[in-house]
């Protein structure tokens, strides 16, 4: 790399300093053409978003090609649902990979010759071990694996044998395609790894034109190969396959994209594992793979982020050769960056209590103006609603508060967003000592938050007219877990003890002001003072569901203010 390539590189990932040189050198004629993929059996999550952001970002700059492909190659776990959830999940995400949408299945014909071919040139076998047998004779990292007793079979015969396979005449689990490799290679990927296994299983594409499947190894270096992927990029746990990518495809003499691998996305308070994520779905611990606490990009658009800021997010992250963890609360930073620039403000009470304003005329209403994002004056405003009785929030008045309380009690003085000044003169409870009323007066001359003495007052309260409220019902999520890295339970325990009892809160009795409703699907607003919420899909025309997003409390700015100073 000369001077010129290194003074670029200085601040940039490790991935396009190569991609730099790759291009300098004319390597595959200084194209860039990267793919996304996935297998089609779960739903995509958060880790899955980094890669998507890489592979497709790098494309934006380069002035290169993006695929989408489905490596589709084990038809037992796998449905036309992911595949449909994947392509909405990415399209919504904002990678376009035009007219190359693909799928390993596509090539199940030209896959097949390659595994004949590597059979003619006397580098595959059939193997009629168990797989716990092949398992056992795989040896150990610290000992070698033993030759299979049918590695020594002749060309004829594993051709013949193979054909048969793939022609229906053997049972599941009988009879392998294995390369021929080295079974005492330190690294046990290269120890005559499995290439077509038999499944007698109707796949979602090509149903049940075959009962012979490639592996996921085999089919994903040959896909890149056949697609002209100039840079295969991987996240680290298959760096040890490495070898095994480039193994198939010098063996059989074909064009060879190169592997390059980083470091996979590890959110605290998180799980990232297909399976787990599985277990908690078909234990039915959450309501589905869109469950607004599952990190599936599903679930995410679901709670209300938006796919600009998780593309912020994984940009802020980077890409680094070591695994790390992310607080999460980063990626909550980044959600309230967006919603705070583009999100209305609205009123919305979480659990009511009546105030009424002794002085106010009791059949007067006014519509008061409300600006609808102080971030954005092209946002304009609404109108709110204020009458004699309204409601505020239960926890916004205290009959014998603590110092430094300076929402409503006794004998307090207040201002109510948009509105006036209003001091509290009285309460009225139940016969169990609950407060059902709050009595108030109210400045007449402080409309807008000013007197005409000039005084202030130190603490803001929103609210809702009486007369004039949507009920809607609202969802506070929290994190799904309740320590850091539920990967890494401790002691005895697993993952799934550490569930949040507490991560899902459903208010029916909120009370909102009108302007909400007529509020659609995935509209997003900040509900003063509680933090920013999204109309989930449960939503019917007589019940609005409101999804909480992410908390107004921003830990992560806070981090970041201790560290630097």
């Amino acid at each position: 790399m000369d001077d010129n390539i290194e003074e670029k590189s200085k601040g940039i990932d490790f991935i396009r300093q190569i991609i730099d040189k790759d291009n300098e050198t004319g390597k595959y004629d200084s194209r860039v053409h990267t793919r996304f993929p996935p297998e089609p059996n779960g739903f995509l999550h958060i880790g899955h978003a980094k890669s998507i952001c890489l592979n497709y970002g790098i494309v934006k700059e380069y002035g290169g090609k993006f695929n989408l492909r489905f490596d589709d190659t084990n038809p037992s776990k796998e449905e036309t649902e992911y595949v449909e959830s994947i392509i909405e999940d990415v399209r919504w995400l904002g990678a376009d990979w035009e007219n190359r949408l693909f799928y390993a299945s596509d090539y199940f014909e030209q896959l097949y010759e390659y595994a004949e071919r590597l059979i003619k040139i006397g580098k595959a076998y059939i193997c009629d071990l168990s797989a716990d047998e092949i398992r056992e004779y795989r040896g150990t990292l610290t000992e070698p694996g033993k030759n299979s007793p049918y590695r020594d079979r002749s060309i004829d015969e594993n051709l013949d044998l193979f054909r048969k396979m793939r022609a229906g005449e053997f049972a599941d689990g009988e009879k392998t395609l294995r390369a021929k490799i080295d079974m005492s290679s330190p690294n046990l990927n290269m120890r005559d790894p499995v290439i077509y296994r038999i499944l007698h299983t109707a796949h979602h594409r090509t149903g049940d034109k075959w009962c012979i499947y490639p592996m996921y190894d085999f089919t994903h270096c040959l896909s890149d190969s056949i697609e002209r992927i100039t840079h295969s990029l991987c996240t680290l746990e298959f760096e040890d396959h490495r070898p095994l990518y480039d193994w198939y495809l010098d063996q059989l003499e074909i064009y060879h994209p190169q592997q390059i691998e980083f470091a996979r996305l590890n959110l605290s308070h998180t799980i990232l594992s297909k399976r787990k994520l599985l277990q908690l779905v078909e234990s039915k611990m959450v309501s589905g793979w869109d469950d607004p606490r599952m990190p599936t990009i599903a679930g995410f658009r679901r709670r209300g982020y938006t796919p600009e800021s998780i593309r912020d997010f994984c940009n802020r992250i980077g890409i680094a050769k070591a695994d790390s963890l992310v607080d999460i609360a980063l990626l909550e930073h980044c959600i309230r960056e967006d919603l705070n620039v583009h999100a209305n403000r609205v009123m919305v009470v979480l659990d009511p209590v009546k105030v009424i304003i002794d002085n106010y005329p009791d059949d007067k209403v006014e519509w008061l103006d409300a600006v609808n994002n102080p971030e954005d004056e092209s946002a304009g405003t609404h109108k709110i609603a204020f009458s004699r009785e309204i409601y505020i929030e239960r926890d916004d008045f205290m009959e014998n508060p603590p110092k430094k309380y300076f929402r409503l009690y006794p004998g307090n003085e207040v201002r109510l967003k948009h509105a006036y000044y209003i001091t509290c003169t009285d309460v009225v409870k139940d016969e169990n000592g609950e407060i059902i009323e709050i009595h108030c007066t109210y400045d007449p001359e402080s409309i807008g938050g000013g007197t005409v003495d000039g005084r202030r007052v130190k603490g803001t309260l929103h609210f809702v007219s009486a007369k004039h409220t949507v009920p809607v019902e609202v969802r506070l999520y929290e994190n799904l877990f309740t320590i850091p890295e539920p990967n890494n339970p401790p002691d005895d325990k697993t993952f799934i003890d550490f569930i949040n009892s507490d991560s899902l809160k459903i208010l029916k009795c909120c009370l909102a002001e009108p302007y909400l409703a007529n509020a659609k699907q995935g509209d997003r607003f900040q509900f003063m003072r509680r933090g920013y919420f999204c109309v989930d899909i449960d939503s019917t025309e007589n019940n609005l569901v409101f999804n909480r997003t992410v908390t107004l409390r921003d830990t992560w700015a806070k981090m970041q203010k201790k560290i630097s100073k």
